[in-house]
């Protein structure tokens, strides 16, 4: 199963191709040639009122093109226009709006011409026009009163705006109201009810417009829709029914869908070719009807055709002429069907079948420009020359125009120009510049010299030779520099100079030069092609079979060009590997570590180089989960229990552990399963228990050691009896949002909780420890209840009941809440700092009454800032620091701390209204620290024996400066450390001259300041005193002396001589007079004196000269 290819060699082929064509045109821009329009704004070009508008038009040419521009078909003189500047170099126009212009001042169509001595161009017609945004008309929106099962359409009616709004519907809380097939919002941007339904009921539905040129969005007045059912009817009208009447009527009545939009039963719709055709039915009725679409007489056209808005919308997208026709849509429900034809006409603007390109000729050649477009109706050709309708232009003796075409002959240097194709029909235009172009220019190869191409071999090579001259070139290749000329079926020539090899092989490897020759002369150019080996999967991963926990591995061993450096990536069906870390990609294979079923799919190994690529697949299967059971029944049915059965599914060869059974409760929460209980999978019957007023489905669920199967089909349903609700909510609260009100929540009963229609909840409360008796209130369809005008954060005691039609919930227990806070009345008394140290301190308060807390404490907050440096007179901007203590505590530390520094510091009480009033301010100063390192040590002036040292100082002094500390010592050659002097300057001192140090000598300097706490941290230098010239002087003389050259010579040779004696007296047998003895007792008074061993010597005293700064 292994598949492979070459980069895609084809479309890489007719990429180049068709980009070569393109480059064999262009007129290299240091020879003459007309304007070519290379930018311009789009044709229906709206601005934001708001900003300045930028109206573009770029163009090249030779000479540098001028710019004209015409508004409103007159000239536009931008001089006269102080809000209008163009870009320099450039035809693009600034209108300054942003600085006083109004936008509305420069609505109108604006073209551009750029112009030279060889001709001009034109741009398109640019139509502006500032977007609008306006706001929502305001009416008086009556309540929509609609009774269940009944459609209903909310009318948007956005304002007009430029572009046209997006329409969407919100809720009060910005929340998107869910759609469905029953609920959806149409293409005009109203909202279609089928039928409505009670939890329709609700006051805020809200239609939003998005205008997003401007970034705004506009509400339309919330819209109150409530349903009315048959539940809700009054008592006058129930008691005019009997009994029989009032059970055996059905609530809601169901209809036979009819259409809502479009109305009747045929409509017309026209289209552009080009653009997306959306078509449109929604309808009414009751269950909802589902949509349906056909093409009379044909077929959807594939691969174009979706369906949006739950099928209410169709799309075709890029539309031709073949998609005109009737199109159909139905729908239909239960009760019966309706339908709609819709009659599509596709027109279509303009466009090309042959767009004028640019020509260029010599002296004396012929030409033509051709300029086909289609459309429908079919378009109007009319041709311009500099940007003048040709009938009215000068006379050229070398053109004639021919409908589509124009025609030249013998053309000479004067029939340079740029001649414009205009085809337009009623829905819209096309424009296109294309100039003439006379000139004698001797060949050019653009290609790059000695270009590098590579290809895999039995793949197309294409080796690129872009040119350009005047006649046109002929191009020829050989192979090699002295090669002969390339012919034959085993190469393609194409006209832009591309030399294309069907299938390289190896042996086509080596040099290619292209010969370009025209008339006025000749030129070459050589290109490098290199055939690597392809890559092959010579291993493929092969198909699997695993349970689920276990470990796979597929194998991919590869083999490819040793110049080529492969990438091998791994997908799981066509996309990127799950990013978990069970996947462990080798070198040459993948393993998956604890296999789950999520893990099935196909695998595939894709070897990537920079020339190829190659792939290879395999299966990998989990094996199955039982399939789901089937044939449910529920028998014995009772108020609160029913009994279950079943048949259980094929289980797929690995035993069934338990199966699971679900419920769905049609009534409240249809489509919704819940988990209700689990038996042994030997059992195949289960007695359920029930809750009142439930509509119950069941279906069961099959386990194994593999996995779950998908659910049963369900069962029958099952309505239970209503009864008294058996709970009351939970999560009861009580907690004030203002200081005067209490806010009593509490989380609502699910459907199924209610166990009986009218849920409702009885809300009470009363002020705790004091003798009031329970206020209560009853609400529905609501979770939340505001008590208002109680006191400021008391505590009181609460309570919520459930009941529905049937009667109370049991009695619920009390909860403890409270009454709204306020903000703090006073403020913490007795402050009071200790500074621990010069970057710490400690702050003393005593708490505030909690009567005047007025609400739960939640701790203090100390406000502190450095009010200024005492070692610096100058103050800088103030930034504030807080830190919170929660809880009753009293104290607090304050880290981070500058020393030497005034502060100022506050504390505020706080509870979950906010802060109280803050104390007043107290003052504390911190002590001296040690400063920061001097700013900067300069040596400078070495000498033989002197340095001068200047510094700056500290950045931060954190006190006052008592002295500097400097300490020195030399480094010899290898590095090693010499004694350490150490030298106490005065602080107001900014320099030094060290003297009598020893000359050539490296020494390292260290630098701090101190206060009276103590030494800051320390910076280093090191420095070089320079060289005795004299005595490096003499020594290069000596060594350049001619008797001292002579003398050495002289000593060389007497060595030799000595060695060739000793040598031969040792071959005849004789010995060698040594003293080997007198050597190794010699007197140690007479041995030679070792040479330096780098080690330091004595050093002489230091003394050093100072200066103060000015």
């Amino acid at each position: 199963m292994m598949r492979k290819k070459s980069i895609s060699a084809s479309k890489a082929s007719l990429v180049l191709f068709l980009c070569q064509m393109i480059s064999a045109l262009e007129v290299p821009l240091d020879l003459s040639q007309p304007p070519t329009i290379t930018q311009q704004s789009p044709k229906d070009y709206i601005v934001d009122p708001r900003e300045n508008i930028v109206i573009q038009c770029e163009a090249k040419g030779k000479p540098p093109p001028s710019f004209s521009w015409t508004r409103n078909g007159t000239h536009f003189d931008i001089d006269k226009d102080a809000q209008v500047t163009m870009k320099p170099n450039s035809g693009t126009l600034v209108i300054n709006i942003m600085n006083g212009g109004k936008a509305e001042a420069y609505e109108g169509v604006y073209q551009c011409t750029a112009r030279n001595e060889r001709g001009a161009a034109i741009s398109n017609n640019i139509v502006i026009r500032p977007s609008r945004s306006p706001l929502w008309t305001k009416e008086k929106l009556e309540p929509n009163q609609v009774r269940e099962g009944d459609s209903l359409v909310l009318h948007c009616r956005p304002p007009v705006g430029l572009p046209p709004p997006i329409i969407f519907w919100m809720d009060n809380a910005f929340q998107r109201l869910p759609q469905s097939e029953r609920v959806s919002q149409g293409l005009n941007g109203d909202l279609y009810f089928s039928n409505v339904q009670p939890e329709d009921t609700r006051e805020d539905y809200i239609c939003y417009a998005r205008f997003n040129h401007t970034q705004t969005i506009q509400q339309k007045q919330p819209i109150s829709v409530k349903v009315f059912s048959m539940d809700s009817l009054n008592d006058t009208i129930a008691a005019n029914l009997s009994d029989t009447d009032i059970y055996g009527a059905k609530p809601v009545t169901e209809r036979q869908p009819v259409l809502l939009t479009p109305t009747g039963s045929t409509s017309t719709k026209v289209e552009l070719r080009g653009n997306v055709l959306l078509l449109e039915c929604i309808a009414a009725g009751l269950p909802t009807p589902v949509i349906r679409w056909i093409k009379e007489g044909g077929e959807l056209p594939a691969n174009r055709t979706f369906f949006e808005n739950f099928k209410k919308t169709l799309k075709i997208i890029d539309v031709s002429e073949a998609d005109s026709g009737n199109y159909k849509c139905i729908a239909r429900n239960i009760l019966g069907s309706a339908h709609h034809v819709i009659s599509v006409t596709v027109k279509a603007a303009p466009y090309w079948i042959t767009a004028p390109r640019n020509l260029v000729l010599s002296p004396g050649e012929d030409g033509t420009l051709i300029c086909r477009a289609n459309g429908n109706p079919k378009p109007n050709i009319s041709w311009l020359a500099n940007g003048v309708p040709i009938a009215i232009a000068p006379e050229d003796p070398s053109r004639k125009v021919d409908g589509d075409t124009i025609i030249f002959s013998h053309v000479q240097e004067r029939s340079s120009a740029v001649y414009q194709c205009n085809a337009s029909n009623e829905y819209g235009y096309l424009l296109a510049n294309a100039f003439v172009n006379v000139l004698a220019e001797p060949p050019r190869i653009l290609t790059s010299a000695n270009k590098l191409y590579q290809v895999i071999s039995d793949s197309p090579a294409l080796l690129d030779c872009a040119y350009f001259g005047s006649p046109k070139p002929e191009i020829e290749w050989f192979k090699g520099v002295k090669g002969s000329i390339l012919r034959g079926n085993e190469y393609i020539f194409h006209d832009n100079g591309t030399l294309e090899i069907p299938v390289a092989q190896k042996d086509s490897t080596g040099t290619y030069t292209c010969v370009a020759r025209n008339e006025l002369g000749k030129i070459q150019n050589e290109v490098q092609l290199e055939v690597k080996d392809p890559t092959m999967i010579i291993k493929q991963p092969e198909y699997k079979v695993v349970q689920r926990y276990g470990q796979v591995s597929f194998e991919c061993i590869i083999k490819h060009d040793s110049t080529l450096l492969p990438a091998v990536i791994w997908l799981k069906d066509n996309d990127e590997l799950p990013d978990d870390e069970r996947f462990l990609v080798g070198k040459d294979n993948l393993t998956i570590m604890n296999v789950t079923d999520r893990d099935d799919g196909t695998y595939t190994c894709i070897v990537n180089t920079t020339l190829d690529s190659v792939s290879a697949s395999a299966v990998l299967t989990v094996v199955a989960r039982p399939n789901p059971p089937f044939d449910l029944e529920l028998t014995g049915q009772l108020e609160r229990s029913v009994e279950l059965s079943w048949i259980p599914g094929d289980e797929n060869n690995s035993p069934i552990t338990n199966f699971v059974i679900e419920y769905e409760d049609g009534l409240h929460e249809p489509g919704v399963w819940h988990y209700q209980t689990e038996v042994p999978g030997t059992q195949t019957t289960v007695q359920l228990k029930l809750s009142p007023y439930v509509n119950y489905s069941f279906r069961v669920i099959a386990v194994n050691e593999i996995g779950r199967s998908q659910p049963s089909e369900p069962s029958e349903q099952y309505l239970t009896k209503s009864a008294n609700p058996d709970e009351n909510p939970s999560n009861v609260q009580g907690i004030g949002s203002e200081p005067d009100n209490l806010v009593i929540t509490w989380e609502s009963l699910k459907g199924f909780q209610s166990n009986g229609p009218g849920l409702q909840y009885k809300v009470s409360w009363r002020q705790k420890d004091v003798d009031d008796e329970w206020t209560s209130v009853i609400v529905a369809n609501v979770s939340k209840y505001i008590v208002s005008g109680t006191p400021t954060f008391v505590p009181y005691e609460i309570k919520v009941q459930a009941l529905n039609d049937l009667g109370y919930a049991p009695e619920p227990s009390e909860v403890i809440g409270h009454s709204g806070e306020d903000l703090p009345m006073v403020a913490p008394g007795n402050v009071q700092v200790h500074v621990v140290n010069s970057t710490l301190a400690k702050v003393h308060w005593d708490p505030v009454p909690l009567k005047t807390v007025r609400g739960h404490l939640q701790g203090y907050k100390v406000y502190y800032w450095k009010v200024q440096s005492l070692s610096r007179r100058s103050r800088r901007h103030v930034e504030k620091k807080i830190l919170t203590f929660r809880g009753n505590k009293t104290f607090g530390m304050l880290p981070g701390l500058e020393p030497y520094s005034s502060y100022k510091l506050n504390v505020r009480v706080v509870n979950g209204k906010g802060e109280g009033p803050a104390s007043p301010d107290k003052v504390f100063k911190t002590p001296e620290g040690v400063p920061s390192s001097p700013s900067f040590l300069k040596i400078t002036n070495p000498t033989l024996d002197s340095l001068t040292l200047e510094w700056g100082s500290p950045t931060h002094p954190n006190g006052v400066l008592t002295s500097y500390i400097l300490k020195f010592q030399p480094i010899n050659n290898t590095h090693e450390l010499g004694p350490l002097v150490e030298i106490r300057i005065p602080a107001n001192e900014s320099s030094l001259i060290l003297k009598n140090l020893n000359y050539s000598t490296r020494y390292k300097f260290y630098f701090n300041a101190q206060t009276s706490v103590g030494s800051g941290s320390q910076i280093t230098e090191e420095a070089v005193t320079i060289m005795d010239e004299a005595m490096a002087s003499r020594q290069v003389d000596i060594a350049t002396q001619g008797w001292f050259i002579g003398l050495m010579c002289a000593v060389a040779l007497l060595i030799l001589i000595l060695l060739i004696v000793c040598f031969i007296r040792r071959n005849k047998g004789g010995k060698y007079p040594v003293k080997e003895k007198e050597d190794a007792h010699a007197d140690p008074e007479i041995q030679p004196m070792k040479e330096d061993d780098g080690t330091f010597g004595e050093y002489r005293l230091f003394s050093f000269v100072s200066s103060a700064p000015f």
